[in-house]
């Protein structure tokens, strides 16, 4: 046996454990999703058994008018709450990188949104937007209660309601990927930048944006996943209203699976998630990701 061979067993005897673990906790709920989605099955009704239908569940995905509402709303969101997120991100890193006193405090009061659990911060918001007693009417109205607004019960309202809720809450985790990558330029490069006369602007544009594009596409990467797959806050804000105007496809599918026991047509929903996810995670990585490395490497 060779030493090239004898290495190479030795590795996947090294990477085994992980292996099993990544194929147990991910690769065998994704295969028994899959397989439940190709079946017809009532929780309410067991008698009826669990008929292998095919594809026949996707076929009625696309089909579904609910599922398209709820897929258009889904699209909106996250494009809407990802730039923001990584604009005030990018903002909320380049003001705590700077070095200023009492800057250890600003880092981690930033990161206090981020670490407010997800139902908590939602059902705070829900009481900000409260048509009779929440802040933001108090803020924008004063005392002028007949000028208050039901701002959860407007469909365009509640919509931004859920953006600016979750934009105020994980932006902060956007700004902390890009901090790690403004923390690893050079000061060399900014100030070779200065003594070739540039000003601060010119530095951001010339030096900074272009050597920070790989924490962007990361930051990019992980919040639209994340954003993908919003749950809680539609669930505790809105429930998805009013009507479909912020029902989220995840939100969608947890209604056809535990409120109308639906589970393969649930299921179908849960894979069809997973597979725009994996297939905008393969387009980040394949085109915006490669396309950084190219530049980076000529």
């Amino acid at each position: 046996m060779t030493r090239i061979k004898s290495d190479a067993i030795t590795g996947w005897f090294m990477v085994f454990p992980a292996l099993a673990f990544v194929g147990t906790l991910i690769l065998y709920p994704s295969v028994n999703s899959f397989t439940l989605s190709l079946h017809r099955i009532y929780m309410s009704l067991p008698a009826l058994g669990e008929p292998f239908v095919g594809i026949d569940n996707y076929l009625h995905l696309v089909q579904d008018p609910v599922a398209r509402q709820a897929f258009s709303v889904t699209f909106g969101f996250v494009i809407l709450s990802t730039i923001l997120e990584l604009i005030l991100g990018l903002g909320i890193a380049l003001v705590v990188h700077e070095h200023f006193k009492g800057r250890g405090w600003v880092r981690a009061a930033v990161l206090v949104p981020w670490a407010i659990p997800t139902v908590v911060a939602s059902q705070m918001w829900r009481f900000i937007f409260n048509d009779q007693y929440g802040l933001a009417n108090l803020v924008i109205f004063g005392e002028q209660v007949s000028a208050y607004v039901p701002w959860l019960a407007y469909p365009g309202y509640a919509f931004l309601a859920i953006v600016f809720a979750d934009v105020w809450k994980t932006a902060s985790f956007a700004g902390l990927l890009i901090l790690a990558g403004l923390q690893v330029i050079p000061e060399d490069c900014y100030e070779a930048a200065k003594i070739d006369g540039a000003n601060a602007w010119q530095r951001f544009g010339h030096v900074t944006l272009p050597l920070l594009k790989p924490a962007l596409l990361t930051a990019l990467l992980f919040r639209t996943i994340d954003a993908f797959r919003v749950f809680d806050l539609v669930f505790v804000m809105t429930q998805g209203g009013p009507g479909d105007a912020t029902q989220v496809i995840q939100f969608y599918g947890y209604k056809t699976l535990f409120t109308e026991g639906q589970l393969g047509y649930g299921t179908s929903i849960s894979m069809a998630v997973f597979a725009t996810i994996l297939i905008l995670s393969f387009f980040y990585i394949r085109t915006v990701g490669s396309t950084l490395l190219k530049r980076e490497a000529d």
